[in-house]
């Protein structure tokens, strides 16, 4: 089912723009993650300006390009239940961000990995739909971004960047150019080259005191995700051992006391931790699985977390 075509998109609304394009890019391959890109966009278009003609236009139209992909996976969890598509998106997001990170810390820098680096923060933008960032994917969005900014004007500038956590100050990224191979966000037009990411959102003090150890933020053997249109082709990744966590000792033994009542909150939050695992296991993680699991079954075992 194809989605209405959106009409041109209002200056005020060019904040908005990069999410619209990689929801365009991702409909085929994820559009779980699509359609949440979508409403994020849609959310921030309404705080923006939704009063203006252009603006209403174009936000009704977006609403309307929502209401059909609603229909269309109606019977998808991720669609259906907040807490199944949060988790999706932030797999998703971390798997993009460790692609980049596992590049950058080789050394192999390149337009998929800036991209990369990119899109991970614009999706843990898309991650406020559900609620308050965590620290840690605060701090993920932020590294996220100076890299892209700091790779991009290394390689523009002839020089070679330094790998890993680094100090970066006064980066700014132009995305439309990085993009420029691939569709508008829109069918008919082309994008703004005056659109420039300017890094204004994130402090100008340096990073060189974020902690991210490899492996540590995502999936230690999650595939690469190279993002397509960029013209530049890159090995895959091959996958990582994976140090999968012992069973805790306790839950063979643990037993209810026969006087343990569960109460929503405690469903809720074991419901919860399934979901996680489940979602971890769409990318092959099976720490994160087992951990969730373990959580799970202590806490409906013995009412405790």
């Amino acid at each position: 089912m194809a989605a209405p075509a959106l009409p041109p998109l209002p200056p005020q609304l060019k904040s908005i723009q990069h999410h619209l394009r990689t929801a365009q890019e991702l409909d085929k391959r994820e559009p779980v993650v699509a359609y949440y890109c979508r409403l994020y966009a849609m959310q921030t278009g309404m705080k923006i300006d939704s009063k203006t003609p252009e603006c209403r236009k174009f936000l009704c139209k977006l609403m309307d390009q929502l209401e059909a992909m609603k229909k269309q996976f109606g019977d998808n969890e991720a669609i259906t239940q907040e807490i199944v598509g949060s988790a999706h998106v932030e797999n998703y997001a971390l798997k993009m961000f460790l692609y980049a990170d596992n590049e950058d810390r080789a050394g192999q820098f390149h337009k998929n990995m800036i991209k990369s680096f990119y899109t991970a923060s614009l999706l843990i933008d898309v991650l406020t739909v559900f609620g308050e960032l965590s620290e840690e994917n605060a701090q993920h969005r932020k590294y996220a971004r100076w890299k892209a900014a700091y790779i991009h004007n290394c390689l523009k500038n002839g020089e070679t960047p330094q790998p890993g956590p680094i100090g970066m100050e006064g980066e700014s990224f132009d995305a439309e150019r990085e993009e420029a191979g691939s569709s508008s966000v829109h069918s008919g037009t082309t994008p703004s080259s005056s659109s420039t990411y300017e890094a204004n959102n994130t402090p100008t003090s340096n990073y060189t005191g974020i902690h991210i150890p490899p492996g540590a933020h995502a999936p230690a053997n999650t595939p690469a995700e190279v993002p397509h249109n960029t013209g530049v082709t890159s090995n895959t990744i091959q996958p990582a051992p994976q140090n999968i966590p012992l069973v805790d000792p306790s839950l063979y033994s643990a037993q209810s006391a026969g006087e343990v009542r569960l109460t929503p909150e405690d469903f809720a939050r074991a419901q919860k931790y399934c979901k996680y695992a489940g979602s971890a296991l769409q990318y092959e993680d099976v720490s994160t699985a087992v951990q969730n699991l373990q959580k799970a079954l202590k806490l409906l075992i013995t009412g405790r977390e």
